[in-house]
């Protein structure tokens, strides 16, 4: 790289055509420019800032810190340096860390009302966050919510209201004795020990996760007009008018969504990690990527391709939620088909299927919205049962994000894999579920900060030693809706159009038909939807635009 003054006019007509594209949110071009600019000019820090934030649309957020810690680097004093890098930390989860660089820019620019709001929404969002995980005790393995009631037993409360009450009035009473029978600083302490526990117990009963699954919570008002479950049976028409009425802003009762989430999670928690499914001679099945709750694409698919069925299955390949704002509408129409015909549909799990994705990027706060904070809780336990990978007549592995950090896994090792949990920071399934492919051999960091790229020959190994033919994966965004690498071995698949509403990439899916099991991919554009903006839930949302 160079920093020749003769360069200088040449690298900002780059950065000039790379700010174009940028804005035609033509982000993977736009970065190309950048990068030719920075080739011709690394001494500019607006190159590497502007580049970091093209990384960050395209959620590279590893890259995105590169680039805005070389920014700061080369110009210690420009200011959105911090902002980019503040950003992707936020993205990335690392808090603490972003904190730090909006407290640097508020020192930088003391007066601006925009870095004081900033700073002022960071500090506000971790404080929430951090209340929150000091109140959230988890509940021990046998306390599922999912088991927390008997939706036939409606009129009986079955969450524990009289110990509620019970320990209330222990505590008003311990109090009490202490006053009258202790020195005055031990009634102190006892009296302050028992309001601490009064605080932290009210919060998680009745406090700011929404209010608690009960059985008046679930009793249907007369005048609901919604679809109804009779009995346990999901059934075609259920799924129907629920559908219909998804389609025009209706919900469905928290009773129904209660009954699809514990069946669902019945249906899942029966699976192993990895699935082999078996397409009968001259039948098919459909694979969809990534749906980021954007329901109304979601229907188009349907309408494109059929709804599911016995004689017309689909496998979506994670990330139902977060991003998109109708994610409630996906997942329920997801897993109230799943419930309806078990065959019809497969579900297999995304890095968005977890509550530190869906607390930063709009699922969690879209359910407390919809519904209430305890039914976030239900849905993390139906997500730590989705499987983790697919096999298609013993010749395609599906899993959403890749391959691994060593060679040598052989399925047997994913069929053990203990997926009941949040994914955890390293290991097979973490890799299964962020890592990337990339167009140069062996393996290398992730752009995203998470996980691992890998090459070619890791694929064409991996298959081998599997006696596989084909690697289907999801997790990227790609402007035709797919991608074929790697020598034709690896298909990445992305069912978002117009992702967030800005990316302009179209959708796909992938038809596989038997006996040759060759992939018919299918590509569909973006269609109209409510106005209500991607992202409208999430915690942070303002960092990213």
């Amino acid at each position: 790289m160079s920093n020749n003054n003769s360069n200088v006019t040449p690298a900002e007509k780059i950065k000039c055509r790379a700010n174009k594209a940028f804005a035609a949110h033509k982000y993977a071009q736009a970065i190309d420019l950048y990068t030719q600019a920075i080739e011709l000019n690394n001494q500019n820090a607006i190159y590497w800032a502007n580049r970091a934030f093209a990384h960050i649309k395209l959620e590279e957020y590893g890259s995105a810190l590169e680039d805005a810690s070389k920014a700061i680097e080369v110009n210690p004093r420009y200011s959105k340096g911090y902002y980019r890098r503040g950003a992707a930390y936020l993205a990335m989860g690392k808090f603490k860390e972003a904190l730090k660089d909006f407290q640097q820019l508020k020192k930088m620019c003391p007066n601006d009302p925009d870095t004081i709001q900033k700073l002022k929404e960071c500090e506000k969002a971790i404080g929430k966050l951090n209340s929150e995980e000091a109140v959230a005790a988890p509940l021990p393995e046998t306390d599922s919510v999912a088991n927390s009631i008997d939706v036939h037993r409606v009129g009986v409360s079955s969450t524990s209201v009289p110990t509620q009450m019970a320990i209330v009035a222990a505590a008003v009473a311990t109090t009490a004795i202490a006053i009258s029978t202790l020195s005055t600083k031990v009634a102190t302490v006892v009296a302050a020990i028992a309001v601490v526990v009064l605080i932290i117990m009210g919060t998680r009963w009745w406090g700011g996760s929404g209010c608690v699954i009960n059985a008046k919570t679930l009793d249907v008002d007369p005048q609901y007009s919604g679809a109804r479950i009779e009995g346990d049976i999901i059934t075609l028409d259920f799924v129907k008018k629920m559908i219909d009425n998804f389609k025009n802003q209706k919900p469905l009762h928290r009773r129904y969504v209660f009954q699809i989430l514990q069946q669902t999670k019945k249906i899942l928690k029966a699976l192993p990690s990895l699935v082999d499914i078996t397409i009968p001679e001259g039948k098919r099945l459909t694979v969809c990527g990534d749906v980021h709750g954007q329901f109304y694409d979601l229907l188009n698919i349907f309408e494109l391709n059929g709804l599911p069925s016995e004689d017309n299955p689909y496998l979506f390949n994670g990330d139902f939620v977060d991003r998109g704002s109708f994610s409630l509408e996906v997942i329920l129409t997801l897993f109230a088909v799943k419930c309806m015909s078990p065959s019809a549909i497969h579900l297999s799990r995304g890095n968005h299927e977890s509550k530190t994705m869906n607390k930063m990027y709009g699922f969690e706060g879209e359910v407390k919205t919809k519904l209430n904070g305890t039914f976030v809780e239900l849905f993390a336990e139906v997500f730590c049962c989705l499987p983790l990978a697919y096999v298609l007549n013993e010749k395609v592995f599906v899993v959403h994000g890749g391959l691994f950090s060593v060679d040598g896994v052989k399925l047997s090792d994913i069929r053990m894999i203990n997926r009941f949990c949040e994914p955890p920071e390293k290991g097979l399934m973490s890799d299964m579920l962020w890592s990337d492919p990339q167009p140069y051999p062996g393996r290398g960091p992730s752009k995203r900060g998470v996980g691992l790229s890998f090459g070619a020959d890791v694929t064409k190994r991996f298959l081998e030693d599997n006696k596989l033919d084909l690697l289907v994966r999801s997790h990227e965004v790609k402007d035709e809706g797919y991608e074929i690498a790697h020598d034709g071995k690896l298909i990445t698949i992305f069912s978002a159009p117009n992702y967030c509403d800005q990316m302009g990439n179209k959708g796909a899916f992938i038809r596989f038909e038997t006996p040759d099991m060759k992939p018919n991919i299918v590509t569909f554009s973006a269609v109209p939807h409510p106005d209500v903006k991607p992202m409208a839930y999430a915690n942070f949302f303002q960092f990213f635009q």
